[in-house]
């Protein structure tokens, strides 16, 4: 593990720690107690009455840091010879592509109206809404969530494997013995 990889790692950790202490909570409003409507953002200590931290968000922002500290972590690793000039495979770009897509993805998720929730036998969507600006009355939908994650990932990692670098030729012994030939020739 090189010292970028480490600090990857403890952005990645200060990162957890930070969702940890600032989940997303629900509030359950006093007319409709069965249906939790998001509230935001807060201090897991000072959560008011009648708040409950979101798990299924919360572990799906952890997730989503996990991959993206993957991602670094693989992207950080491979290192190329001093006299290299470092470009960007396809690889590497389907690994920053799909981070950039799993923060996007995070930052406007899917939200459905409580009132259509209460009065409909099928979840209705309504639309994606930026996390931070708190639309009053909506609920997260959390299946639409896992299932835009999930489908980014198993792409991504499907792209990646397919953009892998192909195995150089393997030399027979008598090309690798004329190889070193011509070598000693040119070199010395």
């Amino acid at each position: 593990m090189n010292k970028n990889q480490l600090l990857a790692l403890v952005i990645a950790a200060a990162n957890v720690a930070i969702m940890l202490l600032f989940p997303p909570f629900d509030t359950y409003s006093i007319a409709a107690a069965k249906f939790p409507v998001f509230g935001g953002f807060d201090f897991y200590f000072r959560l008011a009455p009648g708040a409950v931290v979101n798990s299924a968000m919360l572990s799906l922002e952890i997730f989503v840091v996990l991959i993206n500290a993957g991602i670094v972590w693989l992207l950080l690793g491979a290192k190329k010879a001093a006299g290299a000039r470092r470009r960007l495979s396809l690889q590497n770009a389907t690994l920053i592509v799909v981070a950039i897509n799993l923060v996007v993805i995070l930052l406007f998720p899917p939200f459905e109206s409580v009132f259509a929730v209460t009065r409909a036998a099928l979840p209705t969507f309504e639309g994606f809404y930026f996390i931070f600006a708190r639309q009053s009355h909506h609920v997260l939908v959390t299946t639409i969530l896992y299932l835009e994650v999930f489908f980014v990932v198993i792409n991504g990692a499907i792209f990646w494997l397919m953009f892998r670098a192909r195995d150089q030729e393997r030399l027979t012994p008598e090309q690798a013995l004329k190889l070193m030939q011509e070598l000693r020739k040119s070199g010395g």
